[in-house]
């Protein structure tokens, strides 16, 4: 949501608190980020690589391209390891993981804002650290049913104890948002909705809809 709006990747960085360099390099695992340096590094190493080690792929490319090998990492994605499917718990896998499972649903969902893609996003970010137009923190979580498959139900986790939201109404405030990426300045505009207010936070974290400046210092603290 963050680089399809056209934020640099400092503005990114601070924004995640995150080095720039490591965003990049989260950018590239995620297939959401070309440059030409990106593109010779790429080209490059896949050559080396056909005949090499990862390592020693990556000291050719160095030579080759007159690099040190910080440089030339910075440019290739995050190497494959133990996969973590999509309904693994955010607990269960590294935090670099979790914010690649993040991109890729939020770059799905830019690309095609379906409903499918919608609870695709939904699921991803389960448990992520949400935040209210008044700046306050809600996390929701997910229950499994008998299929082993998350039921569409979302439990909001807030101090006052766990309140359900259905995603009928998820799907109530997503019809009524009207231009996706759209400025929305509060969210009674989303509908007269039970536990709108949840659902225009995490809206806005997905780059569905946009909030005022206001809100976004609010939502930023």
């Amino acid at each position: 949501m963050l680089y399809n709006s056209e934020m640099s990747l400092q503005a990114i960085a601070d924004a995640l608190s995150l080095n720039p360099i490591k965003v990049r390099k989260l950018l590239i695992t995620a297939g959401v980020y070309e440059s030409d340096t990106e593109k010779l590094v790429r080209q490059s190493f896949n050559t080396f690589r056909e005949t090499q080690n990862y390592s020693a792929a990556v000291t050719s490319t160095m030579a080759a391209l007159q690099l040190s090998r910080p440089s030339v990492t910075s440019y290739l994605p995050y190497e494959k390891g133990v996969y973590f499917p999509e309904d693994a718990d955010a607990a269960n896998i590294s935090t670099g993981a979790e914010r690649q499972r993040h991109y890729r649903a939020v770059v799905a969902l830019k690309k095609d804002s379906c409903e499918e893609n919608l609870w695709k996003c939904v699921v991803a970010f389960r448990e992520y650290k949400f935040k209210t137009l008044s700046g306050l923190l809600f996390t929701y979580k997910l229950k499994k049913g008998r299929e082993d498959e998350f039921t569409k139900e979302l439990w909001i986790d807030r101090r006052e104890g766990s309140k359900s939201l259905a995603w009928s109404s998820v799907m109530l405030a997503y019809h009524n948002i009207g231009k996706i990426g759209a400025v929305v300045d509060r969210p009674k505009a989303l509908g007269d909705i039970r536990g709108v207010s949840y659902i225009y936070g995490m809206f806005y974290r997905f780059g569905l809809i946009n909030v005022p400046d206001r809100v976004k210092e609010k939502m930023s603290k």
